[in-house]
Parts: C-alpha cells; structure tokens; sequence
C-alpha cells in the first residue's frame, strides 16, 4: 500500500500536462482548451483529496 502514497503525485502531473494543452489549445483558434481545462481542474482536485485522506489514514488516532 505504499504506492497509494505517490499515487496522489500522479495527479498534479495530470493537472500540469491538461493545462498545458489547454493554454496550447488557447493559442489554436479552431480548437476548443475548456475541455482540457476542467480536465486538470478535476486532476487538482483529485490531487488534493488523495493527499488529504493520506495524511487522515496515516494518523488514524490522531485525527479523533
């Protein structure tokens, strides 16, 4: 279950690379960023919940 740990990093790399894109698709005036946007807004927040619940299941004693 290690690897649960780094998983949440997985994440906040797929939310840099989707906006990326997006600011790519920006530029472009045929294609359309809003899907890649909410693609690494989701990523994010994704990011935030794993690393949340991480912390909470490391310290299970600590957070009662």
């Amino acid at each position: 279950m290690v690897y649960l740990k780094y998983i949440q990093y997985f994440y906040l790399i797929a939310a840099i690379l989707f906006a990326v894109d997006g600011f790519v698709q920006l530029n472009a005036t045929e294609r359309n960023p809003w899907l890649s946007f909410f693609f690494a807004g989701i990523a994010l927040f994704m990011f935030f919940f794993r690393r949340r619940f991480a912390k909470k299941y490391e310290n299970p004693n600590k957070n009662k």
